[in-house]
């Protein structure tokens, strides 16, 4: 049974067909995130350290940690800042040190530079994740010794010098290519974790279809693990939550064993509560004066204003009891047990509890 292993220093995650759906949460990654590149320009790591966090305590098992900032300050003092060689492998060091020293997660270690890769691993403890090998013929040669080296697993992306391919026989093959390379170096398959790669679906409607099959075909004809980046399947798509949470258990029942996602439900932020708080008003409904924002969130069905575990977590929960990865259902009563705690695992916020079924 194939099974790839990732350690911190105290605690081991598995990726495997008869494990646990593995969660591998995304959010420290400065890509798109304004807010986050100002602050790690500026050396505050607060935000990531909260992030780390949130993102353990919604059900996390493995954090990404992504080291592509863009420092637009120090680019116009120093040259040297445009150029990601120079930013990402000092910023990697110091993103792992950081989530490092406020959870004991194991770690995917994410960069397209070859010096934050190295760096990555010099400053994890145990044995990180690698994202990621592709088969290009330049990056192989890159990365592929940095996995020897190590005695490290790696994400590895089906596309190649021929960009992504729209035919899934293709990046299977791909895929394949890069299995075999990676024998070449003593690498074995149980270390490759397959990154399929997820179309949009409003952009291709067999996207879905596609993944499916190509999971399977990873699994029964290469034996390897799989990954993906979730919540590309719903991009520009309204309603994206209820995209991935169909999306998410259909792709664990095809075999794929692991996620690069968001397990947070992100807070309801103050703007958001000010402009409900105005509706209710205006529609004449009269509210305790003293009502906290808590519970006018909670009453409005607009979440919480705390990091929470997000809807995604309940049909992963879901799936691994379904396929029988979650033992007699502990994780899914412990899950829906009682409303989620500030900082607490395990619970889903909102409802507590769970019907019972009358005999």
């Amino acid at each position: 049974m194939t099974r790839t292993v990732i350690e911190s220093q105290t605690k081991t995650a598995i990726i495997g067909f008869d494990q646990p759906f593995c969660v591998i949460g995304e959010r420290i990654n400065p890509t798109g995130r304004k807010i986050l590149n100002e602050e790690l320009e500026r050396g505050d790591f607060s935000r990531v350290e909260a992030d780390a966090l949130a993102q353990v305590a919604a059900g996390a098992t493995v954090l990404d940690i992504n080291s592509g900032a863009v420092f637009s300050n120090k680019m116009a003092e120093d040259p040297r800042y445009a150029d990601n060689n120079f930013v990402e492998p000092t910023l990697m060091t110091q993103l792992i040190e950081c989530v490092q020293a406020v959870t004991d997660a194991p770690l995917c270690i994410d960069s397209s530079v070859p010096g934050a890769l190295e760096n990555g691993l010099k400053a994890a403890k145990g044995r990180p994740l690698l994202n990621s090998v592709t088969g290009e013929e330049e990056r192989l040669e890159l990365v592929l010794p940095l996995v020897k080296k190590y005695n490290v697993p790696v994400v590895a992306i089906s596309n190649d010098d021929t960009g992504i391919s729209e035919d899934p026989d293709v990046r299977f093959a791909v895929a394949k290519k890069i299995v075999q390379r990676a024998a070449d170096f003593g690498i074995p398959a149980h270390d490759i974790v397959v990154d399929p790669l997820v179309m949009p679906i409003g952009a291709m409607g067999t996207a879905g279809l596609q993944v499916f099959t190509l999971v399977r075909r990873l699994r029964e004809e290469l034996g390897v693990n799989t990954t993906c980046g979730a919540s590309n399947i719903s991009f520009g798509l309204p309603n994206r939550h209820g995209i991935n949470n169909a999306f998410l258990p259909m792709a664990m029942g095809a075999g794929m064993t692991s996620a690069i996602m968001n397990p947070v439900a992100l807070p309801v932020g103050p703007k958001a509560i000010a402009e409900k708080r105005a509706a209710v008003e205006a529609a004449g409904i009269i509210l305790p004066e003293d009502i906290d924002d808590e519970t006018f969130v909670t009453l409005f069905g607009m979440g919480s204003t705390k990091p929470r575990p997000g809807k995604e977590m309940e049909a992963i929960r879901a799936a691994n009891f379904l396929t029988n990865n979650d033992e007699s259902g502990g994780e899914w009563i412990k899950f829906n047990k009682a409303p989620a705690e500030a900082g607490a695992s395990g619970g889903r916020g909102g409802r507590a509890g769970s019907r019972r079924r009358r005999g």
